[in-house]
């Protein structure tokens, strides 16, 4: 059965953005940018919200013909493109590039997408996170701590009544100070 994995960029003190939304913060560097790619080419899907598909959709179906962009932001862009996606959202009618529009988060109808072939599903974004945490439904954090305290923001998870059990199955530390830090549920 494929897995769901929340995947966030975080600052030390746990905001995944700013006040205003800036995430120009993130350090992706090439190192890190490999590392991504190589582990999302595995994947079987993105699971997203509506603002994390809108930000991905403002750059990514066209970053490859960008004659700056690099081998690595070329090869991501065809992957965004290719990767089928699901987004959840009330507002949007639809959403292109593969993807599927999804009104709520129910618990049964993820785990009937678990339960299909293929790679592992990435979550992206807090709000949908926080739904996915509160129905149980996340079964390995990947954290990347960018190393920077931004002192407000959003945070990564909304509060609530979750309480999950995890075990560090992996930590890597990246040149620029970025450090991966991976759970699964115990």
């Amino acid at each position: 059965m494929r897995k769901i994995i929340w995947m966030m960029t975080t600052s030390v003190d746990g905001y995944m953005e700013g006040p205003n939304r800036e995430i120009g913060w993130h350090m992706v560097d090439d190192e890190l940018f490999a590392h991504l790619v190589d582990w999302l080419s595995k994947t079987g899907g993105f699971l997203d919200g509506r603002v994390t598909y809108e930000l991905m959709a403002k750059y990514w179906p066209t970053a490859d013909e960008d004659p700056a962009a690099t081998p690595k932001v070329a090869e991501f862009a065809r992957l965004w493109r290719e990767i089928p996606k699901v987004v959840y959202s009330r507002t949007l009618e639809r959403a292109d590039w593969n993807s599927t529009v999804v009104r709520d988060v129910v618990a049964a109808e993820v785990e009937a997408l678990k339960a299909q072939p293929g790679g592992d599903l990435v979550l992206g974004g807090s709000n949908l996170a926080s739904e996915f945490a509160r129905l149980d439904l996340i079964d390995e954090y990947r954290l990347y701590i960018d190393p920077i305290v931004i002192g407000r923001g959003t945070q990564m998870l909304r509060p609530s009544d979750a309480h999950v059990l995890l075990r560090l199955v992996e930590t890597r530390t990246f040149g620029n100070g970025v450090v991966m830090l991976r759970y699964e549920r115990r």
